[in-house]
């Protein structure tokens, strides 16, 4: 890309930039899981098997799909491990729910309703960053740009979905001498 000055005599003068862009690190991919897969968020499915093997990524998502007599909350470690209700750092009861692993560490999530969680309706996740190690104090910051294609009508999937990452940029003047 190239830039003038649109003032008379100031691009002869050497007012003049020339713009390049280049990818560092090319296509990265980030997964949207659908949790149980075809099961969805529902009793009787065993959570803890469906997450074995599976490396949670920093950017990956998680979609629950669900009928009205569940929900998700995102509860502590604590919480999870006594399927408290209650004290949910969030709440979703759509029934389609998209969550974004955001950061490094652990995550868990329970359905509220009575009995449930108890019954095996709980799933933890250990998200790890770029570098494939969990880091649960320190946030990932989001990437300086992230292109996300829009208007897409494929439901989610485990498949990698490619998403480019720009991270320099080249400027040269361009003097008139």
């Amino acid at each position: 890309m190239y830039f003038i000055c649109p003032t008379a005599g100031h691009c002869t003068s050497g007012m003049k930039l020339a713009v390049s862009v280049v990818s560092a690190s090319g296509t990265v991919y980030a997964v949207n899981y659908v949790v149980g897969d075809s099961s969805g968020w529902t009793q009787g499915v065993n959570y803890a098997t469906w997450a074995q093997g599976k490396t949670f990524n920093v950017g990956d998502t998680l979609l629950f799909t669900y009928g009205s007599t569940h929900a998700v909350d995102e509860v502590s470690e604590s919480d999870y491990n006594n399927c408290v209700v209650g004290n949910a750092l969030s709440t979703h009861n759509d029934g389609n729910t998209t969550i974004t692993l955001s950061k490094a560490g652990s995550m868990y999530f329970i359905c509220p309703t009575a009995g449930h969680c108890t019954g095996g309706m709980k799933l933890a996740v250990s998200v790890v960053s770029a570098s494939g190690t969990p880091s649960p104090s320190s946030p990932t910051p989001p990437p300086p740009h992230r292109h996300t294609p829009s208007g897409s009508t494929t439901p989610p999937s485990t498949t990698p979905s490619p998403t480019k990452y720009y991270y320099i940029c080249q400027l040269s003047f361009l003097n008139s001498d």
